[in-house]
């Protein structure tokens, strides 16, 4: 759910970039690096020498080496810049492009000649060669098909990736048929192949290839390959109907159900025969009920039990109410919520629980900030997260992060990191009414929450079920996905005629004024955005872009980190120091010092690409709505022009 309020979010991370660009700082000054100054690399020498010199140095002080499209010197620097490890996509199009241009080539030959110089046993550059992957396999078609032969020769490549990326790239520029045809070879060549399908970024384009999927899902073929065909084909979305019907059968088989369970989550209720549903549902609850209890809190298992949950949906209340009966005698309900990742969310805006009966709540987190679920009276969405901001990462009395001490708290995990999980199984309340829950780390209340309705019949609510009302007030439905292309008709030409007023009641309405100074009124959390439009030189794609695809430019110094130790604890953030013996981790805006973590306590270090600011915030909001604001932004700028010191 996402309302106008969620802007003054988008607002507030919006500029970082910028800051760090123009080596401006807003009021948390402890979250900027010093400046540096740009390394002296002699790029006159041999190639080894000059990859010496360019290995040796950090991302920040990469991007700062000289470079330019006028002389061969430069391509071991753009090289380095296209094939290091934690480089925002941003910085990877420059260098791809300048590449091209300095050896009168194109993007998939200079692509696939990157990938030969990653160590893909390395997990970093296995990161960095899946993001070239994506970036290959978003070339224009015709420059991919262009290099098909050399596609047909690397389906045989020593390199897993790159056999996948030709798989992925023959279908994707329509070559199914011959993608099939050497797929078909043999087992491990089916396995790259699904490899291949799983990389296409286009789910129409996976989809032109189900039938075939569907074929490796059939006994001959090994348990591994049939889980690889199922895990591949809950990413598509095309036929839910007639897939959900053929999966349902492939259940039966204990060694591939939890695969085939993935997929059937993944269709969408309306697609779900009601009677295949209701022979699931027995089927399950038998398997459960053999299922030793020492197996009934594996993750597998409550995947069953989450469908399961769901399917009873389909049927008669009488005969919900009677299987539910006989799950209550051998496990506790089950509902599992996952964080979206890059979208500060939660999967599931809500869920229904039976007035005083148990339920096992699982909050599994696949983002790469921390989390945690806190269910709250009805009405008291906002002041528990406004309390919890007050108490802090330490909590009262020893207790959990950002969880005030209120009665207004009925439940709380723990603060999920990165990749973990936390279970809450509580007894719902007796009273029938909307809980809210939400996440209290800093800032991430005005965008994730959801609604926990507690009522006295849950199968009566399940056949008839109503949308909560908003905590926070939002009436908004879902408009669009929206990408800066779709705007590019709009820009800059639709800017103009728009009426300040309404753009200064949209800012308004999404408070963005209580973090922002914007012409010397609102708040000064976050950075003053009167110019933010002479620091982006007027551009109104890269102002929008920086909402709609914040990973698109991340400075180095903003980063995301998320840093394991030895003993499994995981943490993330902004590194704002580090020497020989430690690193100082900032968790949060709000934090008031940073985490110190000894390096000898350190397992791993990944630098992310992506953002702290989530995707996905305005596609609640109309493209008017949009154009609005950047039309006021455009006018305050206009109105404060730069002064020389500026």
């Amino acid at each position: 759910m996402i309302t106008l309020r969620n802007l003054a979010l988008a607002f507030l991370l919006l500029t970082v970039p910028v800051l760090a660009q123009e080596h401006q700082h807003d009021h948390a000054d402890h979250l900027a690096a010093p400046d540096i100054k740009p390394p002296k690399i002699f790029l006159d020498k041999s190639e080894r020498i000059v990859w010496y010199q360019l290995d040796r140095l950090d991302n920040p002080r990469l991007l700062l080496v000289e470079r330019g499209t006028d002389d061969p010197k430069y391509k071991p620097v753009f090289t380095a810049i296209l094939i290091r490890d934690a480089m925002s996509p941003q910085y990877r199009e420059e260098a791809l492009d300048a590449l091209v241009k300095l050896n009168s080539s194109d993007p998939v030959t200079e692509l696939l000649a990157a990938f030969d110089r990653l160590d893909t046993e390395s997990a970093a550059s296995r990161r960095t060669a899946t993001q070239l992957a994506n970036l290959l396999l978003r070339q224009k078609p015709e420059t991919l098909a262009s290099q098909s032969g050399k596609f047909e020769q690397l389906v045989s490549a020593e390199s897993p990736l790159q056999r996948a990326i030709s798989h992925a790239a023959l279908i994707s520029i329509g070559q199914q048929d011959k993608a099939w045809q050497l797929a078909s070879a043999s087992p491990a060549k089916a396995a790259d192949w699904l490899a291949g399908v799983r990389l296409i970024p286009q789910v129409e384009i996976r989809n032109q290839v189900r039938h075939q999927i569907l074929t490796l899902t059939d006994k001959p073929h090994s348990v591994e390959l049939r889980r690889d065909a199922l895990n591949t084909l809950a990413t598509l979305n095309g036929q839910p109907a007639e897939t959900f019907a053929t999966v349902a059968e492939l259940v039966a088989e204990p060694q591939i159900r939890d695969a085939g369970i993935s997929v059937l989550l993944a269709i969408p209720a309306e697609h779900r025969d009601p009677q295949i549903a209701r022979e699931l549902a027995e089927r399950f609850i038998k398997v459960a009920e053999n299922t030793p209890p020492a197996r009934r809190t594996t993750d597998p298992f409550l995947r069953m039990m989450q469908l399961t949950d769901q399917l009873l949906a389909k049927l008669p209340v009488d005969l919900a109410r009677t299987y539910r009966q006989r799950l209550r005698e051998v496990a506790v309900r089950v509902v599992l919520i996952h964080t979206v990742e890059e979208e500060m969310r939660y999967d599931i805006p809500y869920f229904a629980v039976e007035a005083g009966r148990s339920v096992q709540i699982v909050l599994q987190n696949e983002d790469l900030m921390p989390h945690n679920l806190v269910i709250t009276t009805p009405g008291s969405l906002q002041k528990v997260a406004e309390e919890g901001l007050a108490v802090g990462p330490q909590g009262v009395d020893g207790g959990k992060a950002y969880v005030p001490k209120s009665p207004d708290v009925l439940h709380a995990t723990t603060m999920v990191q990165p990749h973990q999980k936390d279970r809450l199984t509580i007894t719902a309340p007796t009273e029938s009414g909307e809980y809210p829950y939400v996440c209290t780390f800093p800032r991430h209340w005005m965008r994730m929450y959801g609604v926990m309705i507690v009522v006295p019949d849950l199968d009566a609510w399940l056949q008839n079920p109503t949308v909560p009302t908003d905590p926070i007030g939002s009436t908004r439905s879902f408009v669009q996905s929206w990408k800066v292309e779709d705007f590019t008709s709009d820009l800059p030409d639709g800017l103009r005629g728009r009426t300040p007023e309404i753009g200064h009641k949209l800012f308004t309405e999404a408070t963005c004024a209580l973090c922002h100074r914007l012409n010397n009124q609102g708040g000064a959390v976050g950075p003053d955005l009167t110019q933010v439009y002479h620091r982006w030189k007027g551009n109104s794609e890269a102002v929008l872009r920086e909402i709609l695809d914040p990973s698109h430019r991340i400075d180095d110094k903003y980063a995301m980190n998320v840093v394991i130790t030895a003993d499994g604890q995981v943490f993330s953030g902004l590194v704002v120091a580090e020497d020989k013996t430690s690193i100082s981790l900032l968790e949060n805006p709000e934090a008031k010092e940073p985490r110190k973590i000894p390096r000898s306590e350190i397992e791993d270090i990944v630098k992310s690409t992506q953002s702290m600011m989530p995707k996905a915030l305005l596609d609640r909001f109309t493209r008017d709505e949009i154009l609005e604001i950047l039309a006021l932004l455009q006018t305050t700028a206009a109105q404060h022009p730069p002064q020389p010191s500026e």
